[in-house]
């Protein structure tokens, strides 16, 4: 039995990660670490730990204490800041994990360097400038008028982004949090986002598939409408998103090897841009991918321990208009766009015999 440490146990990330194993066809012996007295309590693991935070110096020597004493094989961990501690450190670690290459994730963590990246390298990106002081703000403003983005150039869930804000509006959060050479400036996109979510073995694609959210869970709480909840995500397909994400990774790793989670958003002139890659790690809600065929963390903590796997280079083997809806305290429904248009036209036929 496959003995796994799953870190942010608590998280929706590592739950959906851990029910994605339990859903496997073999059984695996799962422990879940968390920083949180309370979160840890949500996790569905056979044991669970209270840990320090991925900050804290003794942080690694801890995550060997756990896998010393419950003899763990392997380490998979979803937020980003831990990562990048793991990646950092995989070396000391006394277990296997599959992680990209070191430079990778430095560079895809860095939301400014990859942008250079993908910029040099000619792949649709929004024009970004990096705000190191009040001129740079300024000519951000200058060069992007209303139509602007500011964002942390690390983080998830939307952290720092501000849509459309006015100048004060800005300059008060970036002095506020220190934010200084912290934050970028960009085109303002659409609300049309898309991810390309792969597993890579070695520079060979094992598996990619595409998903597009139709809005952000409670989006309308957040100043730019982004709070990276995913609301409702729908399997779609596209040669375009397809090629675009396969250059976007490999602009950044020749050899790529783990998981690649591509964002894109659209441009107002159709075109999808990437923003950011979630690096070595898979999207809060791939237990969509397993509801609807394909384990995504089956496959990977089998290649993991160096297993054969039946899938390689398949791209969007779902099919199409799967839509995997959630929110807050309530269970995910897995739903057709068959089954939603006939609640539609019921309703639609309701209101024209009015």
């Amino acid at each position: 039995m496959k003995r796994i440490l799953v870190t942010a146990a608590g998280g929706a990330p590592a739950i959906n990660f851990v029910r994605s194993l339990r859903d496997a066809k073999q059984d695996y012996f799962i422990v879940g670490i968390d920083a949180n007295e309370y979160t840890v309590f949500r996790s569905e693991v056979d044991a669970f730990e209270l840990c320090p935070k991925a900050s804290d110096p003794i942080y690694i020597d801890y995550l060997n204490f756990i896998i010393d004493k419950y003899k763990i094989d392997f380490i998979h961990t979803q937020p980003d800041i831990e990562v990048g501690v793991i990646s950092d450190n995989r070396e000391r670690l006394n277990c296997k994990t599959f992680l990209p290459a070191k430079k990778s994730v430095e560079i895809l963590r860095d939301k400014y360097l990859s942008y250079k990246v993908w910029n040099e390298a000619g792949v649709p990106t929004p024009d970004t400038i990096l705000i190191n002081n009040e001129d740079d703000l300024k000519r951000s403003f200058e060069v992007f008028g209303t139509d602007i983005w500011i964002r942390e150039i690390q983080g998830a869930a939307g952290k720092g982004s501000l849509s459309s804000p006015k100048y004060e509006e800005a300059l008060n959060q970036i002095i506020n949090s220190d934010g200084w050479g912290r934050y970028t400036a960009a085109e303002k996109l659409t609300k049309k986002t898309v991810t390309w979510m792969a597993i890579y073995y070695h520079g060979e694609l094992i598996v990619a598939q595409t998903r597009e959210r139709l809005y952000w869970e409670h989006g309308n709480r957040a100043q730019s409408g982004v709070t990276g909840i995913t609301g409702t995500g729908r399997t779609t397909s596209n040669k375009l998103i397809d090629d675009i994400s396969i250059k976007s990774i490999f602009a950044v790793d020749k050899n790529p090897h783990g998981i690649f989670s591509v964002d894109m958003t659209y441009s107002k002139d159709g075109i999808p841009k990437c923003t950011e890659i979630n690096i070595g790690k898979f999207f809060t809600t791939h237990y969509f991918f397993t509801k609807a065929g394909i384990n995504f963390p089956e496959i990977f903590v089998n290649l993991a321990f160096g297993e054969e796997v039946q899938m390689r280079g398949v791209i969007n083997p779902l099919e199409d208009g799967l839509n995997w809806i959630r929110g807050m305290d309530v269970e995910p429904k897995l739903v057709r766009d068959g089954e939603i248009q006939e609640v539609l036209n019921r309703y639609n036929g309701f209101k024209q015999n009015l």
